[in-house]
């Protein structure tokens, strides 16, 4: 079996060589051509896949190796008998470390005591509901704005979004849909930043689509947001450099990209190829996963408060004012490569661990800032 994939899905070769040929390919060379005699199909969230791609080919299953799956026509999959799956919840902790290290920074940045300010999370899902369990143990008053959710559930948690504009911050976890009660397709217009409290901190983690560009630059130029944080933008990769000027911290779409994330997301769909054809699973995560670059730190929290000691030790396992800068410099490359350098940040991005392969040694695990590092996902370990 002939098994077309993105190059940048990690160890792709490696674990699906057990199931057919593999021939890795840069997710925007994936073309009619490229896929006509393939039997299998993994990409990432830039290729679009649908009857212009597919139409003709020998495709027999389709899985991209992301949460989202916009870019997957699957009513087309259906109507062909053509398998699919995704990877739901495997980068989940990514995005919700990244949150953790955008807001120690934009408090640093802004003067800003976490402990005691709210914020409001659109969409609970897998992303929204571990940014939710991170940011009360930051200490933070968190309000939740899930419409679905409210519906399936009825619980009186699930607010209406007018309910979370009074809050200090606001951070966007839904899908991008474009049709029904749910749509989401730039949730975040105008009135939407008309609403919102005056100095609030503003993320955006879901996908670009869901915020209006313009109507945000014009809520940064009135002063009305304290902060903006994005990792995600309209028309990526030729994304508004306008905007990128004008956010707090900006980085390319790489919220998700832990390689934790990217190798569990591989292992989900590996494993639903297996399970759909009747093959012999030979790997697992742990096949993959490398040991940590730091497994021991140790804090001292003398002379400093409880968010300098997150924030420093946070920043030792993953710096977010790197990526920022990092996506800065494509500010100095000329109009018509600012795309290419774009793809490029996110193609050759550094390995990236999750907090919870490192130990922070504390002289007493139930101390509240014990609490909090364990809270947010480290492993605690006693002096």
């Amino acid at each position: 079996m002939k098994i077309i994939a993105d190059e940048n899905i990690p160890f792709v070769a490696e674990c699906f060589s057990s199931i057919g040929e593999v021939k890795a390919v840069p997710s925007r060379e994936i073309t009619p051509s490229v896929v006509a005699d393939a039997d299998f199909l993994l990409v990432r969230s830039i290729t679009r896949v649908d009857s212009d791609l597919l139409a003709g080919s020998k495709i027999r299953f389709v899985a991209t190796a992301t949460i989202g799956f916009e870019h997957i026509d699957t009513e087309y999959l259906l109507r062909n008998n053509i398998g699919f799956a995704s990877a739901p919840g495997s980068n989940a902790n990514s995005v919700s470390e990244y949150i953790v290290a955008a807001l120690l920074s934009a408090a640093e940045k802004n003067k800003i005591q976490l402990a005691g300010k709210s914020i409001g999370i659109v969409g609970v899902g897998n992303v929204g509901s571990r940014v939710e369990n991170k940011v009360r143990a930051l200490g933070m008053k968190v309000y939740l704005n899930d419409p679905p959710l409210q519906r399936e559930s009825r619980d009186p948690k699930y607010l209406p979004i007018e309910k979370l504009f009074d809050c200090d911050f606001v951070t966007l976890h839904t899908p991008l849909t474009f049709e029904g009660i749910d749509r989401t397709f730039n949730l975040a217009d105008e009135q939407f930043f008309k609403s919102l409290k005056a100095g609030c901190v503003f993320l955006n983690t879901a996908r670009g689509g869901v915020v209006d560009t313009s109507s945000l630059k014009a809520a940064i130029r009135s002063s009305k947001l304290a902060a903006v944080v994005l990792d995600v933008w309209e028309n990526e990769p030729n994304i508004d450099t306008e905007l990128l000027e004008m956010v707090d911290i900006g980085t390319p779409h790489i919220a998700g990209y832990s390689l934790d994330g990217k190798i569990a997301g591989m292992i989900m769909i590996y494993e639903a190829i297996c399970k759909h054809f009747g093959l012999e699973v030979k790997f697992d995560i742990e096949s993959f996963l490398p040991a940590p670059a730091v497994l021991q730190l140790e804090v001292n929290p003398k002379a400093k408060s409880e968010q300098d000691v997150l924030r420093e030790t946070v920043e030792k396992i993953y710096d977010i004012i790197k990526d920022d800068a990092d996506l800065r410099w494509m500010l100095d490359r000329p109009q018509g490569k600012r795309g290419v350098f774009f793809d490029k940040l996110r193609k050759e991005y550094p390995v990236r661990r999750e907090f919870q392969n490192t130990s922070v040694v504390v002289k007493d695990v139930n101390s509240s800032l014990a609490k909090k590092l364990k809270g947010i996902g480290f492993l605690l370990e006693q002096r």
